[in-house]
């Protein structure tokens, strides 16, 4: 059997290829070094790499993940108002003017307070009647010491922390307050109360005396206390808190609302 032939070529209409095209004769003026382009080499062993935030990637401590997600939760979820009043604080001033107004009034520390008690015996040693050191004014804290001062009507301020854990220590204290007419203010920071009084947290503070010449200020102090929490203690006594969607939430409800509004005029259409 004789091979099939290959078909033959046509050689009409060959192209012929181009001639090499002529060197350029434009001369590329040299560019300024400062105006110059360097495109960065990001590869291995190359340009530094920028910086980028990673925080999306670090895997936290337990305890941070822990309060994140409790504050997460607690937008979510509805408050009662008793607990709710806390996320409530004071505004920046004044917050700023009660700290100011803590600090004058901090407690003596171990060594201030023998020194006190070392004059005190001393005096009283060499039988001298009035002894000049006498016991200085100072901010009272703990729940419990609070709560005697507050039944007792000796607290002039109560000044509570605003996250305390367990919330149920200082619950009470702003129906208590109210009930016994003596002004309070709730502060963001249990440990800014804590640096007052040298340890640090602390629940809650009381004012009970200051000197005379701020006597004043504590009145505006108080005055301006009574206006921004007890005087809206019922109107807080009923707001619920939380009920804060996230944002997929919403637009799933939007999406819900859309879907139910296109069907209601579906249905009025065909009336």
């Amino acid at each position: 059997a004789r091979s099939p032939m290959a078909p033959k070529k046509s050689t009409k209409g060959k192209k012929v290829a181009k001639a090499p095209l002529a060197a350029s004769k434009t001369v590329t003026k040299p560019k300024h070094p400062l105006s110059e382009s360097r495109p960065k080499n990001f590869g291995i062993g190359q340009d530094i790499q920028p910086k980028r935030n990673l925080a999306r990637y670090v895997k936290w401590p337990k305890y941070v993940r822990l309060q994140r997600q409790r504050r997460v939760l607690m937008q979510r979820l509805k408050v009662p108002p008793a607990i709710s009043q806390f996320a409530k604080t004071a505004d920046k001033n004044l917050a700023t003017n009660v700290i100011k107004m803590l600090n004058k009034y901090r407690p003596e520390d171990k060594a201030a307070k023998k020194e006190r008690l070392v004059k005190m015996a001393e005096d009283k040693a060499a039988d001298k009647k009035k002894s000049d050191a006498s016991k200085p004014y100072m901010v009272k804290s703990g729940v419990n010491h609070v709560v005697q001062l507050i039944e007792e009507k000796k607290a002039k301020l109560v000044i509570i922390a605003h996250d305390v854990d367990p919330i149920e220590i200082v619950l009470v204290l702003p129906a208590l307050c109210r009930k016994m007419d003596i002004p309070y203010c709730i502060l963001k920071g249990k440990s800014r109360l804590g640096q007052v009084v040298h340890k640090k947290t602390a629940t809650a503070l009381a004012i009970t005396d200051v000197r005379p010449e701020d006597k004043a200020e504590l009145a505006k102090l108080v005055d301006s206390c009574k206006a921004a929490f007890n005087d809206k203690y019922e109107e807080r006594r009923k707001s619920w808190g939380g009920g804060i969607m996230g944002i997929k939430s919403n637009h799933q409800e939007e999406l819900k609302k859309k879907i139910v509004a296109a069907e209601e005029a579906k249905r009025a259409a065909q009336i």
